[in-house]
């Protein structure tokens, strides 16, 4: 219920005419029961009397359905039945002042009769309704006006009817401009023929070269095409949608999902959006009832999982972020990026590498995060299987910084950000994540036995997962400039199998277990793996991305085979053969329980790291590592 403090000189003149149009019912009614002659003056009198109380219990039930509040603009069919549900009040209110105050006590007789109370009922539907429905059609009709006359682009909707209504709403609002829907495309029969919103549903995907066809003899070419999200799913081929209004020489945008909390604008469709498997369904609730309110610290910032971190704890309420990035430029843009979005939380960007413990230590202890997510990290396989002493500076000792400087501030929880590659290693970028694994996994043991059964002060997780579409780095992008310089394109392997999901989806899911491992019930969980869906091949991605670009492979675009790099093996996994693994009731996660070395255990190889690393000594810090992680190595491909 809104607040009275928050109420405008809007709501006071909403208020005024539902209280006219309240006045307006009743006599009306009491005029056409009494048709007007002596028996409706003689009434007069006595309603005068009886409208003032009635007027103010009015405003009382106005005020408490909401009906003063409710913005005229978008008066829907939840407002409709409202208005109903106030005029039965209303009408109920008179009824009882017929039969139980006035009839017996004042006239000894029924004064307003069943009939007139009946007519109100039905006239005060009519007259609160009526101004908001004309007022509605006001705007309706001149968004539209407006559209039309800012040269907007006949564009043909693509994806069923429940999809294209969002869409078409959105326009109606004025959220979404510049474009004109002529008609839908719709992928499910039981559409063919319909009209949404006044706009025909004009046949099937496989129709669009027709349509157009059509469209451009009556000299109405279309000159946009907008896929909703249903045409995205695999029976709709999206493929074959873009790669044939490519072929008419139109524009191709897609709608997002509203329910991501994306603002309702159109977007340019990129190849990441055909080359995925259907999201998991994410419970945005969940996530922003952990971050609302909350101080956030995230390390990593400027790179592409840790933007996308800070851009979902922002929007899911947080309402203070640090961003941790060693990278000034990085550093910069994700800053300006948030600013630029009118972020309400407070922001601050610090310069800091996370290898350096007092200023983590203290930067952490300033800021007073409720929740750290630990998305800084070296990351690139054959860049740390050359420079090994650097990989686990940052992936080992920054990790370790990071997670006990977060202990030492107070956090709730510390969320790390692993790889699928720390699953039986076999590459430095893989070896370093484990071991940052291991001693998370550790430190949250020792807090809850510190807790002694109890709910502990803090969690520290880990969460893995594999390659994310566009991000820094990723094949995506590569083979994206490759095309576009003629070719060739590059793969390391034949049969070279890997995962793929989207940032955005990543990055919920990631948060999506730090609400689990935060929930009422104590969790033993600390590693989490997100599911990845199925593998691809990357030569059929490569063949892919060059046919949705237009061309052919092997004619236009040569793929060429380049040979595996260090570290790196044909088919990642998800699970080591000796890790137990569980499910925990979560969509699109699952458990993981690695072997556990107790913190004694850690606290000795990491003293004899730290020693190998200041005498750059490789064969120690690979024997060590081994101790660590006896498993590295034993899937190499």
């Amino acid at each position: 219920m809104t607040r009275l403090s928050h109420l405008t000189l809007r709501n006071f003149l909403i208020a005024l005419h539902d209280l006219l149009a309240t006045t307006a019912a009743l006599f009306a009614a009491f005029y056409l029961r009494f048709e007007g002659g002596d028996f409706f003056y003689d009434r007069l009198p006595l309603l005068f009397r009886i409208l003032p109380y009635f007027l103010a219990f009015s405003v009382v039930v106005f005020f408490l359905s909401n009906l003063t509040t409710t913005k005229w603009r978008f008066i829907s069919l939840p407002d409709a039945l409202n208005i109903i549900r106030v005029s039965t009040v209303l009408t109920v209110a008179l009824l009882a002042l017929d039969y139980i105050f006035v009839a017996p006590n004042v006239r000894g007789a029924f004064f307003l009769g069943k009939v007139t109370i009946v007519l109100y009922w039905f006239l005060e539907i009519a007259f609160l309704s009526a101004p908001r429905m004309a007022y509605r059609y006001f705007r309706y009709t001149r968004v539209r006006r407006h559209a039309r006359d800012e040269d907007a682009a006949p564009t043909l909707l693509i994806g069923r009817t429940a999809d294209a209504e969002v869409l078409l709403r959105g326009i109606e609002s004025g959220a979404i401009k510049r474009i004109w829907p002529v008609g839908v495309l719709s992928p499910s029969r039981s559409d063919l023929g319909q009209l949404i919103r006044n706009v025909p549903v004009l046949g099937g995907i496989d129709d669009i070269e027709d349509v157009f066809a059509d469209f451009a003899k009556r000299n109405k070419a279309i000159a946009r095409v907008v896929m909703t999200q249903s045409a995205f799913e695999p029976e709709a081929h999206p493929e074959s949608i873009l790669m044939r209004a490519r072929k008419l020489g139109v524009i191709v945008n897609r709608m997002p999902s509203l329910e991501s909390g994306d603002t309702p604008r159109l977007t340019a469709v990129a190849v990441e959006d055909l080359l995925l498997r259907p999201s998991e369904k994410i419970d945005y609730a969940r996530l922003e009832a952990l971050i609302r309110g909350k101080a956030v610290i995230v390390t990593g910032g400027g790179g592409s999982i840790g933007s996308e971190i800070c851009e979902r704890v922002v929007a899911f309420g947080a309402a203070r972020l640090l961003i941790v990035e060693n990278s000034e430029p990085a550093l910069y843009a994700v800053t300006e990026t948030l600013a630029a979005r009118g972020a309400v939380a407070a922001i601050e960007g610090r310069i800091a590498d996370i290898r350096d413990r007092e200023r983590i230590i203290r930067l952490m202890a300033e800021f007073k995060p409720d929740i750290v997510f630990h998305a800084a990290a070296l990351k690139h396989v054959p860049i740390l299987e050359r420079d090994w002493s650097e990989g686990v500076k940052t992936n080992i000792f920054g990790s370790i910084n990071v997670a006990d400087a977060a202990v030492a501030a107070g956090a709730e929880a510390m969320v790390m950000i692993s790889t699928d590659k720390a699953i039986e290693p076999v590459s430095m970028l893989g070896l370093t994540k484990r071991f940052a694994e291991m001693y998370c996994q550790a430190l949250d043991h020792d807090l809850a036995v510190a807790s002694g059964g109890a709910k502990p002060p803090m969690r520290l997780i880990s969460v893995r997962f594999g390659n994310v579409l566009a991000s820094n780095g990723s094949v995506v992008p590569k083979f994206k400039a490759q095309i576009e310089s003629g070719g060739p394109v590059t793969v390391t392997h034949p049969d070279m199998v890997r995962y793929f999901m989207t940032i955005r989806e990543a990055c919920d899911l990631v948060i999506t277990a730090a609400t689990h491992a935060l929930g009422t019930q104590r969790s033993d969980v600390s590693v989490y793996v997100l599911n990845m869906g199925q593998p691809v091949k990357i030569v059929d991605l490569a063949e892919r991305m060059i046919r949705l670009s237009g061309l052919q492979p092997g004619h236009d675009i040569e793929i060429v085979f380049t040979g595996m790099r260090p570290g790196e093996r044909l088919h990642e996994i998800l699970f080591a053969s000796e890790e137990p693994t569980r499910e925990i009731g979560v969509a699109g996660i699952m458990a993981a329980q690695p072997n556990e070395p107790p913190m004694q255990t850690l606290r000795k190889w990491i003293v004899a790291l730290e020693q190998a690393i200041a005498r750059d000594d490789r064969a120690t810090i690979r024997t060590i590592l081994k101790d660590a992680v006896p498993e590295f190595g034993s899937t190499a491909a």
